[in-house]
């Protein structure tokens, strides 16, 4: 019983420093670049989803209309297609995001619009509270209740046919519309 317990109390001190051991002197995967840790998508994937459904809004308080969805391609333009892109034309920097940042307007092998498939709670929820471990942020202090929901409704309704006006935001270049001198910093865009 004596070694038995020996045993566990060494088991105890050891897994931790051997955990703390290659944390500080391997090479973890912390670059964009490295492999994944083993088990690392189902990690991270179980508690998010969890999480989302626990707390995503039922109720949608805004219509879907053309006011709403020009409002949130504007919002889009100037805070979203950086990283996911914008109608036709994906985002060289959200490629090299790890992991990729979703092309949003783009469709799936089947057929579903970027997240047009999710619930509009679950996407609000996103882009309220980020997702942790990705470069999604969280905008509940950059942007309204309302700013959020007419994003999410533009993002809903991806897979649908668009007002003019909304897709002749969302069709003009990535470096349309960002501040001054943040244009000169993105990669120059693949050559056709």
């Amino acid at each position: 019983m004596r070694r038995l317990l020996l045993g566990f109390l060494l088991c105890l001190v050891t897994v931790p420093l051997c955990a703390l051991f290659y944390l500080r002197v391997g090479r973890p995967p912390v670059a964009v670049a490295d492999a994944p840790f083993m088990m690392e998508k189902q990690i991270t994937r179980i508690p998010l989803r969890a999480r989302i459904h626990a707390e995503m809004p039922l109720k949608v308080p805004i219509e879907a209309n053309e006011r709403n969805f020009v409002s949130g391609a504007r919002i889009y333009r100037e805070q979203c297609s950086v990283c996911h892109g914008t109608y036709g034309q994906p985002s060289t920097a959200g490629q090299h995001m790890y992991p990729p940042a979703p092309h949003l307007w783009k469709r799936h092998t089947d057929g579903v619009v970027g997240v047009s498939d999710d619930s509009p709670g679950e996407t609000y929820w996103k882009i309220a509270n980020g997702i942790r471990l990705t470069g999604m942020p969280a905008f509940n202090r950059t942007l309204n209740e309302t700013e959020m929901w007419q994003v999410t409704m533009l993002l809903a309704n991806a897979d649908k046919p668009m007002p003019d006006s909304v897709m002749s935001l969302l069709k003009q270049p990535l470096n349309v519309d960002l501040p001054r001198g943040v244009s000169a910093l993105l990669p120059a865009p693949p050559a056709r």
